[in-house]
């Protein structure tokens, strides 16, 4: 039997889980409520979450316009095909039309239209045509979604420039992932609602969230001098049995590129396509590696010897300095002796007595390793510095190379030499017409550059793009002085087959040998610029092993001749003499 005790104890632990269940009762009906009311709209959305289903709305990507309007990059209206398991009616019918229509093999299309998941992806980029006609079909759980595939109007054209994008629209080389948030746009997407079973509900039909095109991107390159000069390059190429020819084309006074050529080109809307003739038999790796290579734009991403046309930096910094004159004479035997070497001219006999316009028209050698010795290492340097040579451009273009120079405390008599001349140091093309044309333009370092303005679908100004000017890297007298000894390489010196009719044309010519020494492999090249008192266009022309004949003066610059017969007409500049 209980005693009193108990019971009283019995009794208030019975009280205690009374109160206790009460509490708890009410805390869950408070929670209940909470849920049901001020959450309400919270769970609602996550339980239509859990039976809907997302498909995503590629959104159309900018285009990339030339400097007049002309579109280098578009879009095309392509399909993608997919299919949800769940609810598919009759599987061999969908797995028979999807491998007619799309030409696709059984075992691929089986795979897939058997594999249970929200939704599986058949086939992408496939012609509008197609998709239509599968979605005639009308077949249960076959999705027929619309987006875009980028498609470029002129094939090979400027192909390491613009680059290209891949199968999910999104920028991979050149301008195309540079410029990539602009012209990128925002996808959208289509909801609908599933059962339990993952099929949808017709009812319920289904939301959109419309996509946002990307912004169109204005830039300064050309079409027309840009095709002009693939042309010349082509046929340069071809002539001289060359491995490579590399063009470039510029607004002196503001670094706007006009043409920027690197031939071989390649199909841009073939991208992954090696050139005919490649082995078959390559590992992914050396695939890879040889599409790489395909891809690389050489006026930016590689770096070459520039050989003469680098006395225009070496005549530069000497006139700046004051240790030489236009007047200043010289005596060339054929060659000089620096140290313990024995560095020659390309004249064996010498040039004799010259003055130094003259040395420049016959770009003598011994001349400017003289200049360069009465600059001195520190002096040089200084101007190899300010010139802009020790950094990169910052042209937007991905890859650009650095220039690969001796460093200052290992740079002695002799290599001082061989730099005045151009050799055993490397810069990029890029570097070089832009350190040229900032020397010739007054003494203004430009930004070399293609991007203009990006736009909006309405043609509203997004953004204007602006670069960074370096002033007075040389004086104005300076400059001025440069440009009329240029003038005279060309007029009557080693560059008077870049001379055009009717214009005056500044320039000068390179010949350089690659390494290693003794190869018998040559760059031949020509810098030139017109009108040459008031620089509006500067070009350059790089041939890579050309065969035979070798010289720049007679290789290259014929090329920037021809290309200025057209195309300083087209660009409104008059003859000197009208």
């Amino acid at each position: 039997m209980l005693t009193n005790n108990n019971k009283i104890y019995h009794r208030k632990k019975i009280m205690v889980l009374t109160i206790a269940c009460v509490v708890m009762f009410l805390l869950l009906f408070g929670r209940l409520i909470y849920l049901m009311v001020w959450r309400a709209d919270y769970y609602s959305q996550l339980a239509t979450d859990l039976h809907e289903r997302e498909r995503s709305i590629k959104a159309a990507r900018g285009r990339i316009l030339d400097r007049n309007g002309t579109v280098l990059a578009d879009n095309k209206t392509v399909c993608t095909i997919s299919v949800i398991h769940n609810q598919i009616e009759n599987e061999e019918e969908v797995i028979r039309v999807l491998c007619k229509e799309l030409d696709l093999s059984e075992e691929y299309v089986r795979k897939r239209v058997e594999k249970y998941s929200s939704m599986e992806r058949i086939k992408s980029n496939v012609d509008k045509a197609v998709g239509d006609k599968i979605r005639e079909y009308d077949l249960a759980g076959v999705k027929v979604d619309e987006d875009y595939k980028r498609y470029y109007p002129y094939g090979e054209l400027a192909s390491k420039v613009l680059g290209f994008t891949g199968g999910d629209n999104q920028g991979i080389i050149g301008l195309e992932v540079v410029y990539e948030d602009y012209l990128a746009g925002e996808a959208g997407k289509i909801l609908t609602v599933t059962d339990a079973r993952g099929v949808e509900v017709e009812e319920a039909g289904e939301r959109r969230r419309e996509p946002v095109a990307g912004n169109d991107l204005y830039i300064s390159l050309d079409r027309n001098i840009q095709t002009y000069a693939t042309q010349l390059a082509e046929q340069a190429m071809a002539t001289k049995e060359a491995d490579s020819v590399s063009i470039i084309v510029m607004n002196p006074n503001n670094g706007e590129i006009y043409a920027c050529v690197n031939v071989p080109e390649f199909d841009l809307d073939n991208p992954y396509e090696l050139p005919e003739g490649t082995s078959d038999t390559l590992t992914a790796e050396e695939k890879q590696d040889a599409l790489n290579r395909m891809w690389r734009n050489a006026c930016i991403n590689d770096t070459y010897e520039p050989g003469s046309v680098f006395k225009i930096i070496t005549a530069a910094a000497g006139l700046e300095e004051g240790v030489v004159t236009p007047s200043s004479t010289f005596s060339c035997p054929g060659f000089i002796v620096v140290d313990d070497r024995k560095i020659r001219c390309h004249k064996v006999a010498g040039h004799g007595s010259e003055d130094f316009v003259q040395a420049t028209m016959n770009s003598c050698n011994p001349v400017f390793i003289t200049v360069g010795l009465r600059l001195g290492v520190d002096n040089y340097y200084k101007y190899f510095e300010q010139f802009g040579l020790k950094t990169k451009t910052g042209i937007d273009l991905p890859g650009e190379a650095g220039t690969i120079m001796h460093k200052k405390e290992d740079m002695g008599n002799v290599e001082l030499a061989t730099v005045s001349f151009g050799q055993s140091f490397q810069i990029t093309a890029m570097q070089m017409i832009t350190t040229a044309a900032s020397i010739i333009n007054g003494g203004n370092r430009v930004t070399p550059h293609f991007g203009l303005k990006a736009v909006d679908e309405s043609g509203e100004v997004v953004e204007s793009f602006t670069y960074p000017v370096q002033e007075g890297i040389v004086s104005e007298e300076t400059s001025a002085t440069m440009r009329s000894i240029l003038e005279m390489v060309v007029s009557e010196g080693s560059g008077k087959n870049g001379k055009v009719e009717g214009y005056r044309v500044g320039g000068k010519t390179a010949t350089s040998q690659t390494l290693p020494r003794g190869s018998g492999r040559y760059i031949a090249s020509f810098i030139g610029f017109a009108p040459a008192d008031d620089p509006q266009v500067i070009a350059i022309a790089i041939i890579n092993n050309p065969q035979g004949v070798y010289y720049g003066g007679q290789v290259a610059a014929p090329v920037i001749r021809q290309l200025f017969e057209n195309i300083l007409p087209y660009l409104g500049i008059k003859e000197y003499n009208q």
